[in-house]
């Protein structure tokens, strides 16, 4: 067997570090394996449901999951905004002054949109404007997805069932049950397209992980978001529900904090 000198010896075990400091071998970390995405609902003035879902997602994130925070109360088409204030902002506040709209009480999204800041998470305006909801409703489809997407989730086709049934139920309670039988189906459509766009903004970011910030009606399992998502992501999926104990569904969520009734007017009595 040939045996090398000790100086030749030397000089391939220096080029073999030189070779694999410019050539380094694959890490093996936590990013090849699949990423965890969670639905995690809320009811909307609750401070009590915020403050439990901030701290559940506190104690999760570790060194590997940085996920995106795919968030209900930024409109779509204020993304760009949305991107200039977490890339700008300090403090929360900012990014609700650059970027937020009317209609939320945003104090209790602050903790939220602090930690993304903190995190570094990506912020994503998720929710479909009222203005591309009103033209679903009048014209369909069409009016917020291309062609390729409305194959993709076949929407030509009837929705499915007994997803139809149960959400033209839920339509007409949520409208103390006064909404013409007309317009039951347009808002269903309506409701259909805003769990897609969220299902396709977790296509997008599923190999980093997704944090879905939405009403438990979007991410209850057998009506929500879950129902439009891919075998392959249903796996990572998590549901989590923050319900008030008199109205709370628990076989609908995979974890479930239950709260007290928040008092508040019936919407019904007007």
């Amino acid at each position: 067997m040939l045996r090398l000198p000790l100086t030749v010896q030397l000089w391939l075990l220096l080029l073999t570090v030189l070779v694999l400091m410019w050539f380094p071998l694959p890490a093996q970390s936590s990013q090849s394996q699949p990423q965890a995405i969670w639905l995690m609902g809320e009811v909307h003035d609750h401070e009590l449901g915020h403050d439990y879902r901030i701290r559940d997602l506190k104690a999760a994130l570790g060194r590997s999951w940085r996920p995106a925070i795919l968030m209900e109360q930024f409109d779509t088409e204020r993304q760009d905004d949305l991107t200039r204030a977490w890339q700008t902002c300090k403090q929360a506040q900012c990014v609700v002054d650059m970027a937020g709209g009317s209609g939320w009480q945003w104090p209790l999204y602050l903790p939220l949109i602090q930690l993304a800041l903190d995190y570094r998470l990506p912020l994503v305006a998720a929710n479909v404007s009222r203005a591309q909801l009103s033209g679903v409703i009048k014209e369909g489809f069409d009016v917020v997805f291309e062609p390729a997407v409305i194959e993709q989730f076949a929407l030509t086709e009837p929705l499915p069932q007994p997803w139809l049934d149960q959400q033209r139920h839920a339509m007409r309670e949520g409208h103390c049950n006064l909404l013409p039988e007309r317009m039951i189906d347009p808002m269903v459509n309506a409701q259909a397209v805003r769990d897609i766009m969220y299902a396709r903004f977790i296509e997008d970011y599923a190999s980093q992980g997704a944090v879905v910030i939405a009403g438990n009606g979007h991410v209850r399992k057998d009506l929500g978001i879950y129902v439009w998502l891919t075998p392959a992501l249903r796996e990572r999926v998590t549901v989590f529900g923050y319900v008030e104990i008199e109205s709370g569904d628990a076989l609908a969520y995979d974890r479930v904090r239950f709260m007290p009734a928040h008092p508040r007017p019936d919407p019904c009595e007007s």
